[in-house]
């Protein structure tokens, strides 16, 4: 959908009765449904495209810059250094960021090292990855906070194009 990251949602789209008449088709022979194409085919956008190359924002410290020294090629999280040090299934929700790669979802509590370099995602790279303006103004939230918990703006705004142009201009 645009959205550099990887997002999964389900999208409830609800259409009055009365107007959805035009809208309609048999998808079986006993269901009646509106049609429309959610079908998106925008190219992925990884992770280097929006990066901020040597960002001192959010860095690591700690034990996770401990497991992140340890940290070999193709680890998917800090999990992976840590079982190597004989402590299973710790930091599993410390998911790597690789360059080559989309961008992991955005959570309220963004715990996503990035792989080459010993931090987490900065402001601007959120921002990026949510679709958000650079200079939105956050107020007194975290920034990976209001991000993770909300839909990106460029994801609404592609289904909202869909709804307009394939039912909403034809009323």
């Amino acid at each position: 959908m645009g959205v550099p990251q990887k997002r999964e949602r389900v999208f409830f789209i609800c259409l009055r009765k009365d107007l959805a008449e035009p809208f309609l088709y048999n998808s079986d022979m006993f269901t009646i449904l509106p049609k429309i194409n959610l079908e998106f085919n925008e190219r992925e956008i990884l992770f280097k495209d929006i990066i901020e190359v040597g960002s001192t924002e959010r860095l690591l410290t700690g034990k996770a810059l401990e497991l992140w020294n340890k940290r070999k090629l193709g680890d998917i999280d800090l999990s992976y250094p840590a079982s190597r040090g004989g402590k299973e299934n710790y930091m599993f929700n410390y998911k790597f960021l690789y360059d080559n790669k989309v961008s992991n979802t955005i959570i309220g509590n963004d715990t996503c090292p990035l792989y080459n370099e010993p931090r987490y995602r900065s402001k601007l790279e959120l921002c990026r990855a949510g679709s958000y303006p650079i200079d939105y103004n956050f107020l007194n939230n975290k920034e990976e906070y209001l991000i993770g918990m909300s839909v990106p703006p460029l994801m609404v705004a592609q289904i909202a194009d869909r709804i307009f142009n394939q039912w909403l201009n034809k009323i």
